[in-house]
């Protein structure tokens, strides 16, 4: 098990869904989005970090019946199965590292991602992501992607983290993708503090 696996299952295994700091009943912003983006109800979406988050939830909620869940922790997979209950078998559960992940080309229509992104602080890992990203998405799908904004936490769940703004993760996943909307948030965490994230749009150009 690598490091990083047993760092994210001391986290589920030890606070509950709604004890996490980036907890959230409903993630506004990101389906805000996603309905901006008007994907078909057929579409293939991925939400990538996303094994205890509500948003799978409301997608499924919302008709979307080809949605893909990808985390590296086995509990939060099992949590977000349990809180699914029977509509679980209706989801593709994958437990990956998104860094060491492997999709065939063009597999995605939509990829989301609120969690993962803001924690690869080596550059490696970065590049690794963004070329999984770029490679896995359709041309003309759609990139949601949420990471700690510039005044963000520095760290989080005991980990360093990464802070952008909108023209940094533009930068970062160059040409082939076009920052379409930006949003941002003041989240306010089960424990009353706030952390700053901002949201971006893109529309995959090619490949």
């Amino acid at each position: 098990m690598s490091a990083n696996k047993t760092h994210w299952e001391k986290v589920f295994t030890t606070k509950l869904s709604n004890e996490v700091s980036w907890f959230k009943p409903h993630l506004h912003i990101s389906l805000e989005m996603i309905a901006n983006a008007a994907p078909p109800t057929s579409a293939a979406i991925i939400d990538v970090g996303g094994g205890d988050s509500t948003l799978i939830v409301d997608l499924l909620q919302s008709g979307y019946f080809n949605v893909t869940v990808l985390d590296i922790s086995t509990t939060a997979l099992q949590r977000a199965k349990t809180r699914l209950g029977d509509q679980a078998d209706k989801v593709r559960w994958l437990e990956a590292d998104i860094t060491q992940a492997v999709f065939p080309a063009n597999s995605y229509q939509l990829w989301h991602d609120r969690a993962a992104f803001h924690f690869l602080t080596d550059p490696g890992s970065r590049d690794a992501y963004i070329e999984l990203c770029t490679n896995a998405l359709a041309p003309g799908g759609t990139l949601i992607l949420a990471t700690f904004a510039q005044d963000g936490p520095e760290k989080c769940s005991g980990l360093p983290t990464m802070r952008y703004s909108p023209r940094d993760l533009e930068q970062h996943f160059g040409p082939s993708f076009h920052l379409v909307e930006t949003r941002s948030e003041l989240h306010t965490t089960p424990a009353a503090k706030i952390q700053s994230f901002v949201y971006c749009r893109f529309t995959k150009l090619s490949n």
